[in-house]
């Protein structure tokens, strides 16, 4: 094997820098999140227990934690399910040019350069002056989807950009409806795909903060109520709880890619059954 050039070890050298910086706060947070239950919110610990993660099931003084993560969970699912159906439709619909067309996905795009802080104030003023509630659950979702569905329609265009419009020929020809093409044709092909758009949905909702900070009214969601206990919480609690939530995210993620990989197994075994039978 030939020696290693200086410049690998260089390069090495800077990626490992950046990983470093990009995960090492979060790996600091979770190593404090295990102090004694006399630990502060800096090094050195102070002992080494489960303490302020019961700590963070019992009440707290200040807060809803536990309420603002189920109102994220929520809205996350709200925003992954229309953030998925949407993409798709709109995906279908550029397959093919119309009027108009051009525009439209330039103003589709021109909410992913506008402040986030912007939009958040633009959607809660029109709601506001409409006359209807500010809340999680409508301003908010809407606001949110202004993130989401630019993310989720771009890697539809790629996808329908090198689709094999022969399939759906083929099952034209053997008699399927436009419906039945899309669901046993369309779908299945680019399911990987969705499951990749339902993903970017939920987890950009989940951690959006900037977003939601004048479209959610009166109740928080997680981001919002992690920002306002920095100002009022002073223990690890608040480390407990940032690791309990990154831990939540990696499951979300592992339990998207575990279905992504059964998909494609499932479609490999179908390939090779009708292999066989032919």
């Amino acid at each position: 094997m030939e020696p290693r050039s200086r410049s690998f070890y260089i390069l090495s050298a800077f990626f490992a820098l950046f990983m470093l910086f990009l995960y090492g706060p979060t790996i600091t947070i979770g190593i404090l999140s295990f102090q004694g239950e006399g630990g502060g919110l800096t090094f050195p610990m102070r002992g080494v227990s489960l303490h302020w993660f019961y700590d963070l099931f019992e009440q707290q003084a200040v807060g809803d934690i536990w309420g603002s993560f189920r109102r994220s969970v929520l809205l996350g699912l709200m925003v992954m399910v229309v953030t998925v159906v949407v993409s798709v439709m709109g995906g279908l619909a550029f397959r093919s040019k119309f009027p108009g067309s051009n525009i439209l996905f330039y103003l589709i795009i021109t909410s992913l350069v506008i402040p986030s802080i912007l939009i958040s104030l633009g959607v809660g003023l029109l709601f506001s002056q409409s006359g209807l509630d500010v809340h999680w659950s409508t301003s908010g979702f809407g606001a949110q989807l202004t993130w989401t569905l630019p993310f989720g329609l771009l890697i539809m265009f790629a996808v329908f950009n090198r689709f094999d419009k022969s399939y759906e020929e083929a099952a034209r020809d053997l008699g399927a409806s436009q419906w039945q093409t899309l669901r046993f044709v369309v779908l299945p092909i680019i399911a990987p795909s969705l499951i990749g758009v339902a993903l970017f949905g939920f987890t950009l909702s989940y951690d959006e903060f900037a977003r939601t900070l004048l479209t959610s009214g009166s109740y928080n969601t997680l981001p919002l109520e992690i920002f306002g206990m920095t100002t009022n919480v002073t223990s690890p609690v608040l480390y407990a709880l940032g690791t309990l939530t990154t831990v939540f995210s990696l499951i979300i993620i592992g339990s998207f890619l575990c279905v992504a990989l059964i998909m494609n197994r499932l479609k490999k075994r179908q390939a090779s059954d009708a292999g066989k039978g032919v």
